[in-house]
């Protein structure tokens, strides 16, 4: 089926009538923090109570993407902002979905699965006076969590695929230098030049020419591109047909991680529908431009997030880096022209064609333009996705979206770019994300990972995390990443094991750069970030390993013992959490830890509400 703009335009507008039909519209959250918490459950009986009470002719409820705060899901949104409620089933689900319904039918407010805010008895009842939301500005998300991903009528309906037929009618040229002066930089990575990519690859000989979207979403702590591809793939797609009609591709791949089935049963559906409808496949909406997009499966390795090795796994060989004088956007895919972005850039082109690279360039700093989805988690109030303007602060994402740190303790340092990225310190909380500031300190905006740790967390354990991380994903095939990143694991595993030497730092830091230098690809030129970035920062958190042999945190287990002091008063709480049972003393009367049994598990400094246990 070959679509007219009338019969598109049609589609759009029956869906929209359909949906005004009703009463009210209760957007459920089935994005994968509140499917973990119970959404689906907690829909099921919200249905069935709907059609019970004879509401369905006037209730409709629609099953949405991520709304963004996982940590409060499962959340449910009535209309576009008249209700925000969460929490849906963390106590009861028969009983939260009986206040729904009486809401439903009434009007009364279900208070009780109204969002807290600052102050004691204070509620929030919109999602725009929750400050995790009203500090955004969102771009590639905002239909996320609006529409229903499964129905291709609602992206329209919410104006989808208006881009593509704008930059149909215009020149190819026109649309990379419209790219170009809206400054769109990649936001999977490095922050390269999109324009720059789009026009070296037009200009490459050879045909055809392949179109990618970078899905393979590795960093730990990072799902944001998961939640574009599951809560809006139409986005993705049309972003990448107006791509490949400026590149002239004519063919495009989407590789998704393979942890995500959902998303690639999200983005193979939303290819299908576009196909019925004319926007993918020959001769789309009519203008001659041919182009298709296949979904491809990762093969669960990290450095496949890398171009090359992405294109190798593609082409059905093992996931290795090539060499870096080959340029992917001469010589990619097959040995053809080939441009790849990360699935968040690409779903950022229709806004720029939509709105004009004007209003785009209006919007972040001099040399980082736009928005940026970052996945906030780690030790904050508020966990999930949100998108902010570039050059907000990292004190403002982190205190005034994120809310602080929970428990009342201290903020110590912010991973960001994963892996590939370092830990920046509470001194530089006033600097502003974007590519250039956070390369300075020495870390990177990567696909947009934001990991926030107190100082419960020790540094030169999180850097022994990541070098981990780095020796199994290491694909092996150059000496510097291979060799190199397991022998500073070694040495970092051997200082929070208490047998640092002295000269250790010295040397990591030369084995480092050596790295950085030596390595094939990005996987290993970025894999010593973590570990450097902590050195430059806490280097005295090391020197305590090495020198005192102790943890200040109170983290690397070999380290540390657990103690019990004067606040112990006998409640036994601790005695019943030890898995070991080495804490032994009477009721109402101070404990004892027998250190030769206690295997360090800190189960007991966790349940203790008196601070009675002490980490020495």
């Amino acid at each position: 089926m070959q679509a007219t703009a009338e019969q598109i335009h049609k589609i759009a507008q029956e869906h929209l009538q359909k949906q005004r039909a009703y009463e009210k519209v209760l957007h459920v959250c089935f994005g994968p923090g509140c499917l973990a918490s119970g959404s689906k459950p907690a829909h099921e009986k919200l249905s069935a109570a709907v059609e019970r009470e004879g509401l369905s002719r006037k209730v409709l409820l629609k099953k949405v993407g991520c709304m963004g705060l996982c940590g409060r899901g499962p959340l449910v949104v009535v209309g576009d902002d008249e209700v925000f409620y969460q929490g849906i089933g963390k106590r009861s689900v028969d009983d939260d979905v009986e206040m729904l319904v009486e809401y439903l039918k009434t009007g009364a407010l279900a208070e009780k699965l109204l969002m807290d805010g600052p102050e004691k008895g204070k509620k929030y009842t919109h999602m725009s006076e929750v400050p995790f939301y009203s500090c955004q500005k969102k771009m590639v998300m905002e239909d996320v969590g609006r529409i229903d991903p499964d129905s291709i009528d609602e992206y329209l309906a919410a104006g989808g695929y208006t881009a593509l037929r704008k930059a149909l009618s215009m020149k190819p040229d026109d649309i990379i230098e419209s790219v170009k002066k809206a400054g769109l930089r990649g936001k999977g990575g490095g922050g390269f030049l999109a324009a720059t990519k789009w026009r070296s690859c037009r200009d490459a000989h050879g045909s055809p020419k392949y179109i990618m979207a970078n899905g393979d979403e590795g960093d730990p702590g990072a799902f944001m591109d998961r939640a574009l591809m599951e809560g809006n793939p139409h986005l993705v797609l049309e972003g990448m047909i107006i791509g490949a009609f400026a590149i002239a591709g004519g063919q495009g791949f989407i590789y998704v991680r393979d942890e995500y089935p959902l998303a690639v049963q999200r983005l193979v559906a939303a290819t299908a529908e576009a196909r019925r409808l004319g926007f993918l496949g020959e001769d789309i909406c009519g203008s001659g431009f041919d182009f298709d997009i296949r979904i491809v499966r990762g093969g669960g390795a990290f450095v496949c997030g890398e171009s090359t090795a992405l294109m190798s796994s593609i082409e059905g060989k093992g996931g290795e880096p090539r060499a870096k004088y080959v340029h992917t956007v001469e010589h990619g895919l097959w040995n053809l022209p080939s441009n790849l972005n990360n699935v968040e850039t690409w779903a950022t082109v229709p806004h720029i064609i939509n709105k004009g690279h004007e209003w785009f360039a209006s919007i972040g700093t001099a040399g980082s333009k736009g928005t940026k989805a970052f996945s906030l988690v780690g030790k904050v109030q508020n966990t999930g996705i949100i998108e902010v303007p570039m050059g907000m602060t990292l004190k403002e994402i982190i205190f005034d979206l994120g809310g602080g740190i929970p428990k009342g303790r201290k903020f110590k340092a912010v991973q960001t770019g994963g892996p590939s990225g370092g830990c920046i310190p509470a001194d530089h909380l006033d600097k502003p994300v974007d590519f250039d500031s956070l390369y300075d300190l020495g870390s990177m905006m990567g696909s947009g990972g934001m990991i926030v740790m107190d100082e419960r967390d020790c540094m030169v354990d999180v850097a022994r995390y990541f070098l981990k991380f780095l020796v199994e994903e290491s694909c092996g095939k150059c000496v510097p990443c291979r060799e190199g990143v397991r022998r500073m694991y070694e040495i970092v595993d051997r200082i929070a094991s208490g047998q640092g030497r002295s000269g250790d730092l010295e040397h990591l830091e030369e084995l480092g750069k050596a790295i950085q230098l030596g390595s094939l690809c990005g996987l290993g030129q970025s894999a010593p970030n973590p570990l450097l970035s902590t050195l430059r920062y806490f280097r005295e958190e090391y020197e305590a390993h090495i020198t005192k042999k102790k943890c200040p945190a109170g983290v690397c287990k070999p380290l540390i013992k657990f103690t019990v002091n004067e606040k112990c008063n006998g409640c036994m709480v601790c005695a019943r959490e030890c898995p070991t049972e080495c804490i032994s003393g009477e009721k109402q009367k101070p404990h004892v830890i027998e250190q030769d049994k206690c295997v360090r598990c800190g189960n007991c400094f966790e349940a203790c509400r008196f601070d009675a246990v002490t980490i020495e």
